[in-house]
């Protein structure tokens, strides 16, 4: 084996994790060998060397699991109670359930490298940990439970060859030697669990061992079986005694049946179902219990699945092995289930389930193919529960609870899983009878059986590259038949149980999903919303927009989060379920860089979103200067119909920032987190300069990052470019938590909105596009839950001599045709008019007026005001002192935000 395997492999098993599309970074080789995950699993894969062919891993595990109780115990149980007809329309429906399993089986196993964990791993890998840490648990149980079933259907193949009878009188010369009765029962069945305990503590490989030499064994039996049919002369058999009836009234069950040979009267006695009572439980049989029993014959097509972690090639293994076995073992029950309904009576099928050995040319070869078959079956469910029990806890979904499963020998053999499987086989057995639990390990199985068939239509569905399986007989349709199968038999057989369980793996996946750390493998959903998202998207037409549905959709542009996460909650809030991006221009030339500077830095934004918790993308940008980079984020932001109509800055002013992330998770440190294998880069935001505004940090220069001339560039190409344009002043003091909380009763928050263009004192105009912009917005906020108790106070400027209550019934009215709910105050300002201004030059008097004006109004104060947002000058020599006309112009006003829309966004159409 060269150098190179260790590594292949390590790539190979984290193939299914990059289904989801998501973008993974590659390491260096270096760096990856370097990697504690990839010592331990490096270690892991020389101390732990993979043995099992696909004939001694698969075929026989599968054989022997699916063979077990059902064709020497129940095959006549099954025709007996059913009939012929019936009981091949079970064994159809049951291996139409399976086949489409095994396909999606095949397709998922020939996917990528397998590791241990068989279905639970693919479920997993595919998945995500939620459904497979849940699916995986119930998997758990289920092979618990089956190996519970199998060593009760030994026990009672045992007590009815050798059990006393019911005086406790043992005939003369008899092998009946064994007192009999459920604790002695619970005895037996606790002895045979050691045996396979022991084997199983020894390794898969005595365990492969020991399988072949039973396979042989069972081989042989079934060979003398179907001599037997055609060798034996027919014969009256002695039943087993029935339980007593009640009250001592009514006919007495006969005690003789007849095994007549090959006669169609035989055969046509056994064509309908006729449902009787069970001998060994005494309750009434139906097509679903009875299926439930025939269905754990079948149940054993993940055996060579759980082997997987001890097999030479999985991926090859796992396809051809499960379905030679599955093909073998349909053919032999059924041409079992022929040969019994035209041989033996139905008396005899329905009261006596060991009747194969009486008819048998040897009886004991039957007795001993029993005892093989059945305790083959119980150490490959012990086995195979352990080997899940240890996946499980190596992927540490469940904390500490199963961290002493993760223990192993020294050739890889998980003893403390195995042990803890022992102990819950052990306590399935006080049941005590086979028929008891049949109904919970089928429910269980099938639950198992329709999620491998979900992730397989997931992977299918999600229509992602890496999703490409050398098994190619598969399609969703038959995934869905496989899903639809299991759901509508769950149901069938045990409504209570089907409801009960699927409740309790909904219980775990909640429990997995708040509890168990953030896993790298990858999640299927994200690649499902990618798809239907791509799909819907191509829908989204923007030729078919309309004003009735306009919505924001903000780009909010952020230097250094620091500083900026007052309006970053706020403008949360305004979008109105519209699309929210938060841009950043890191300043720098890609020629001069030997790579992108930004990769390493998303992590560290969308943590910042998971934080603050909000629903907002981001997009990074590299450029020359700020104004370009602006550009580039309005061109590129979005996709289709949903692009940013409306740009937020920060204003440009020299308040001091306050660092308001304080979360030690995104402190500007390399944080070592709870998974060692997790090789997140460190969370990263440059610290803040004093006196320097977000926009101003960054670059690690000791000057702004842009100047004034600039920054209103960017603001007059955000409106050439048909983009609304609001800029953001003192939200460094806004707290969202302490703003909502501060305000204990209804009325107590307050929403400011100047729709008037206070730059022009010469047109009070409130109703032109960029004032409707402002009343929307202010509605949006409104509208939010956390601001829907707010009032929105409208302020209307008016001069001397203009009807008061006229202008102000004119706004109501308009209000009311918007369904906009708000207080409208009048505002006489005719001594902030009267200042010499004109239309090009407005005087700082004046424009301190004005600031003190709306001070004034300010009774009690807002949480925030809006403010009209006039455009820049045309003239580019004014644009500083445009600038210093709005700084004047907010001085102190505290979280403000300067508007201006350009697209209409009101309507009072239907």
């Amino acid at each position: 084996m060269s150098e190179r395997t260790p590594l292949l492999h390590y790539r190979l098993s984290t193939s299914v994790n990059e289904q989801s599309g998501e973008h993974q970074p590659c390491l260096p080789r270096e760096a990856v060998e370097q990697s504690p995950a990839f010592s331990r699993r490096k270690s892991a894969h020389h101390s732990r060397p993979k043995k099992l062919s696909t004939f001694f891993g698969v075929v026989i595990p599968t054989l022997l699991s699916m063979f077990s109780v059902v064709v020497f115990l129940r095959i006549g149980f099954v025709v007996g109670q059913c009939g012929l007809y019936q009981a091949i329309a079970m064994f159809l429906v049951a291996y139409f359930i399976i086949s489409m399993t095994v396909l999606s089986v095949c397709a998922i196993s020939t996917n990528g490298a397998l590791d241990a964990g068989g279905a639970y791993y693919m479920i997993s890998r595919a998945l995500g940990p939620e459904f497979g840490g849940s699916l995986g648990v119930m998997f758990f149980l289920a092979n618990v439970c089956s190996s519970a079933l199998y060593i009760l259907g030994l026990v009672e193949a045992i007590v009815a060859t050798f059990g006393l009878p019911e005086d406790g009188v043992s005939p003369a010369g008899s092998l009946q030697v064994l007192p009999a009765g459920y604790w002695w029962s619970l005895l037996y069945a606790t002895g045979i669990l050691l045996l396979c305990l022991l084997v199983c503590l020894v390794g898969a490989e005595i365990y492969a061992k020991a399988s072949f030499i039973i396979f042989l064994v069972v081989m042989l039996v079934l060979a003398t079986i179907f001599i037997s049919f055609f060798a034996v002369r027919p014969r009256t058999i002695l039943l087993p005694a029935a339980p007593p009836i009640l009250n001592g009234t009514g006919p007495q069950p006969p005690t003789m049946a007849n095994f007549t040979g090959f006669k169609l009267n035989t055969l046509l006695g056994n064509l309908d179902a006729d449902y009787a009572v069970d001998y060994t439980t005494g309750t009434m049989m139906s097509f679903a219990t009875v299926f439930a029993v025939m269905f754990n014959g079948c149940t054993g097509i993940m055996a060579g699945s759980n082997m997987s972690g001890d097999l030479k090639n999985p991926s090859y293994s796992i396809p051809r092995g499960t379905i030679t076995a599955v093909i073998f073992t349909f053919i032999i029950y059924n041409l079992l289930s022929l040969m019994v309904a035209c041989s033996c009576d139905r008396i005899l099928l329905q009261r006596d389930y060991s009747f194969l050995r009486d008819i048998n040319v040897w009886n004991p070869l039957v007795t001993v193919g029993v005892y093989s078959s059945t305790m083959s079956a119980a150490m490959s469910n012990l086995i195979g529960a352990s080997r899940i029990l240890y996946a499980l806890a190596r992927d540490d979904l469940f904390g500490t609870v199963l961290s002493p499963a993760k223990k192993t020998s020294g050739n890889g053999n998980p003893w403390v899983s195995v042990l803890l499987s022992w102990f819950l086989v052990q306590l399935v057995l006080f049941t005590g009878k086979l028929n008891t639990i049949a109904s919970i390990v089928t429910i269980f199985f099938l639950l198992v059986y329709a999620a491998v068939d979900l992730a397989c239509l997931a992977l299918e569905w999600a229509s992602a590259p890496n999703f490409r399986p050398t098994f190619r007989y598969f399609t969703w349709h038959t995934c869905v038949l496989g899903i639809v199968g299991c759901a509508v038999m769950m149901f069938l057989i045990n409504s209570i149980y089907a409801s009960a369980s699927i409740a309790f793996m909904l219980l775990l996946l909640l429990l997995i999903h708040y509890l168990s750390p953030t896993s790298s493998w990858g999640y299927i959903s994200q690649a499902l919303i990618f798809h239907q998202v791509r799909k819907y998207l191509l829908m989204l037409d923007v030729r078919k927009d309309h004003v009735k549905f306009w919505r924001p959709q903000v780009l909010l542009m952020v230097s250094n989060p620091r500083s900026s996460v007052g309006l970053i909650t706020f403008i949360n809030d305004i979008k109105k379920s519209g699309l929210y991006v938060l841009g950043h221009v890191q300043l720098g030339d890609l020629d001069t860089l030997p790579s992108d500077p930004l990769q390493c830095r998303y992590d560290s934004w969308l943590s910042l979103v998971d934080h603050l918790n909000i629903k907002a993308f981001v997009n990074l940008t590299l450029a020359d200067s700020v104004r370009h980079g602006v550009q580039h984020l309005l061109f590129i932001s979005g996709l289709g119909g949903m692009r940013p109509n409306t740009l937020v800055l920060g204003f440009y002013d020299d308040c001091t920032p306050k660092d308001k992330l304080t979360d030690p998770a995104l402190a500007d440190a390399t944080v070592p987190t709870q998974d060692p294998e997790d090789e997140r880069p460190p969370y990263h935001f440059p610290a803040l300069r004093v006196s320097i505004d977000g926009k101003e940090e960054g670059n690690g220069e000791n000057g702004k990052v842009m100047g004034p001339q600039e920054y209103v560039a960017v603001i007059a190409d955000a409106m050439k470019m048909m983009k609304n344009v609001a800029l953001a002043r003192y939200f460094h003091q806004f707290d969202r938590a302490s703003t909502i909380s501060s305000s204990p009763g209804k009325g107590a928050l307050y929403v400011d909105v100047w729709p008037v263009n206070l730059l022009r004192p010469d047109s009070s105009s409130y109703v032109d596009t960029c004032s409707l912009f402002l009343l929307q917005l202010a509605c949006v906020l409104n509208m939010v839950r956390a601001w829907r108790h707010a009032r929105l106070r409208l302020f209307l400027c008016v001069e001397e001599g203009r009807s008061l209550r006229g202008s102000e019934g004119k706004l109501g009215q308009l209000l009311k045709e918007l369904r906009i709910k708000a207080n409208v105050y009048t505002v006489p300002w005719d001594q902030q008019v009267a200042f010499p201004s004109n239309a090009t030059r407005l005087s700082d008097e004046y424009l301190s007026a004005v600031n003190r004006l709306i001070l004034e109004q300010a009774h009690p104060p807002p949480a925030v005001r809006f403010l009209y947002l006039p455009r820049p000058p045309a003239d580019t020599r004014r644009y500083t002192a445009y600038l210093r006309q709005l700084e004047l112009l907010t001085k102190d006003l505290g979280p403000t935000l300067l508007i201006h829309g350009v697209t209409p966004v009101l309507t009072t159409d239907l």
